[in-house]
């Protein structure tokens, strides 16, 4: 599989109003239903401000509204939503694990969920430092480079691991690569060891990041933490004891989520 690093720069010039119609179809894409209210929060902006975009995203075919008046997916939005109307339920009990667990890092810290093979970004809380790591919120990519999105995969098994490549191989019409899942396979049997996955500069140059999965209260993996770091940091971090604060917060996580069952 050809290697590709994932990347998301601000531009110089950026215009606002774009920006948040784009970050509207996030939200629909990644949570499959948003209330203007949720919109407006979300965004920042007035609620008359969130029905005009959100009317524009209807008359275009990108959103619909259902019975309950929800904003959904439309016809035009072409990638389907994850599929997992927990996730925006899931954002927001796991936030305030993340803000806390930023304000002690002063790190980035990511909230992904996975759908099939790829891994999407569903909160990130940066650090104050100066040099920091982006926001990736609404960001996709394949599961295998994020951090997390390993430590997810790692929690299927091999076999689930191996099926999943190989009914997306048959999809896309490519021939599956045993060398390459062999890799891909001592990296995740790794993981299961340790308990968490590293990413070094593999999504992008200038950051690392070290990620665990998190278990709904059914036990099952439903979703990777995250914590991103420039390189210059990442070492004296982990050898400060960055593995055992991210298993802190993700312990802290799956206590709160005891009586959370994704998609019950």
């Amino acid at each position: 599989m050809k290697f590709k690093r994932y990347r998301r720069k601000q531009p110089a010039y950026p215009i606002e109003s774009v920006d948040n119609v784009l970050a509207l179809l996030e939200l629909l894409r990644d949570f499959g239903a948003l209330r203007l209210s949720d919109a407006a929060m979300e965004l920042g902006i007035s609620r008359s401000t969130a029905h005009r975009l959100l009317a524009m995203l209807v008359y275009r075919g990108f959103a619909e509204q259902d019975a309950a008046k929800r904003y959904i997916p439309g016809p035009a939005l072409g990638v389907a939503p994850a599929g997992m109307s927990w996730t925006a339920q899931l954002r927001r009990r796991v936030l305030p694990h993340l803000q806390v667990l930023s304000g002690e890092l002063d790190e980035t810290v990511n909230l992904m969920v996975r759908a099939g093979t790829q891994v999407r970004f569903l909160a990130t809380i940066q650090g104050a430092r100066l040099l920091r790591v982006g926001d990736r919120q609404g960001e996709v990519m394949p599961a295998h480079f994020a951090s997390a999105g390993k430590a997810m995969l790692a929690g299927l098994g091999t076999p689930a691991v191996r099926e999943l490549y190989m009914r997306e191989a048959r999809i896309n019409g490519n021939e599956f690569s045993e060398s390459w899942f062999a890799g891909l396979e001592q990296e995740l049997l790794a993981a299961s060891r340790r308990g968490f996955c590293v990413n070094l500069e593999q999504t992008e140059v200038g950051a690392n990041a070290l990620g665990v999965s998190i278990k709904d209260g059914a036990g099952e993996v439903i979703a990777g933490l995250s914590v991103s770091i420039p390189p210059v940091r990442f070492r004296e971090m982990f050898e400060a004891g960055l593995p055992a604060s991210v298993f802190a917060t993700r312990d802290r996580i799956e206590a709160d989520l005891k009586d959370f069952i994704a998609g019950g």
